[in-house]
């Protein structure tokens, strides 16, 4: 059957289940009783199934009926929300926006973004949350998410747009540097004051050495702090405290400056990747397509 013939009969099926006759639903849709009779027979023909029970007063859908009502509501509604989010491209970039942003990233790279982007659409009304826990963005309302790190496996419903894949290197003030020594290897390294990042179970994350070959080497390292921040870690380290391990997009302005070095750069590592994510049913919307493109471009990993 070809798709077309599916939707025969669903406007006339639902609008009598829900103005209760043939008559009623026959008004409202400007079609007469027999029309509206007949397109539903022909629709339970089709589907093999009696969708309504019929009395002289009023009609009472079958358990088939109530159940096929369910769908059919659903997929009108669908295409009532397809049919106006194309209409909407004709119009300016409006309503409210709700996007997710991982907390230090979210503040640091996206937040002045999302910020210029509501300064040139007026009518947009951002509601941005920072977490760094993983949103259901279809059960949370989210229209566009920023996520650092890979699900094993993206929903079907989803929406993903890879962005590139940051860098982690070492790196410590230049008076740290100046009191202990610069150090050489690894081994060296690990005699250092090492600043790790803490989880709230009271683990850390394991530094990652890398190598010539692209292969990588965990290590758990002894801390001289443990901190539950990554903006902390570079206060710290920009402090004196000690050494850490850092992805470049935290600290590419202190590099700049020459706060803090880059050490041992041969070990540096590939560290996660970075997504935007979004439901697919709103991908036409054109404040989602127009923030999408922004992120994209303003985000973007090299």
């Amino acid at each position: 059957m070809i798709p077309s013939e599916r939707l025969k009969g669903i406007e006339a099926f639902v609008t009598a289940a829900d103005a209760g006759s043939f008559a009623a639903a026959a008004g409202r849709l400007h079609l007469t009783s027999s029309a509206i009779s007949k397109s539903i027979a022909r629709l339970e023909t089709r589907l093999g199934s009696r969708l309504f029970d019929r009395t002289t007063r009023r009609l009472t859908l079958t358990d088939a009926g109530a159940a096929f009502y369910e769908t059919c509501v659903r997929v009108l509604a669908d295409l009532a929300e397809a049919e106006a989010v194309l209409a909407s491209h004709r119009s300016d970039i409006v309503g409210r926006l709700k996007v997710d942003v991982p907390v230090a990233f979210g503040r640091m790279r996206v937040l002045p973004l999302l910020l210029d982007f509501a300064e040139r659409h007026p009518n947009v009304r951002p509601n941005i949350t920072f977490t760094d826990r993983v949103v259901d963005v279809i059960e949370e309302g989210v229209d566009v998410a920023v996520r650092i790190g890979t699900p094993t496996a993206w929903p079907e419903a989803l929406g993903h747009r890879y962005l590139g894949t940051e860098r982690v290197i070492f790196c410590a003030a230049p008076a740290y540097l100046d009191q202990h020594g610069l150090p050489r290897t690894v081994d060296e390294l690990a005699t250092r004051d090492c600043i790790l990042y803490g989880r709230a179970d009271g683990s850390t994350i394991a530094w990652r050495f890398g190598d010539a070959a692209g292969g990588v080497e965990q290590r758990t390292m002894d801390g001289r702090i443990v901190l539950g921040s990554a903006e902390a870690q570079v206060e710290a380290v920009g402090a004196g405290f000690g050494i850490a391990q850092l992805a470049t997009w935290l600290i590419a302005a202190d590099l700049q400056r020459g706060d803090l070095v880059e050490i041992l750069p041969g070990q540096a590592t590939e560290g996660l990747p970075l997504h935007l994510v979004w439901p697919r049913s709103r991908q036409l919307s054109p404040k989602v397509d127009a923030l999408l493109a922004v992120l994209t471009e303003g985000l973007r990993v090299e």
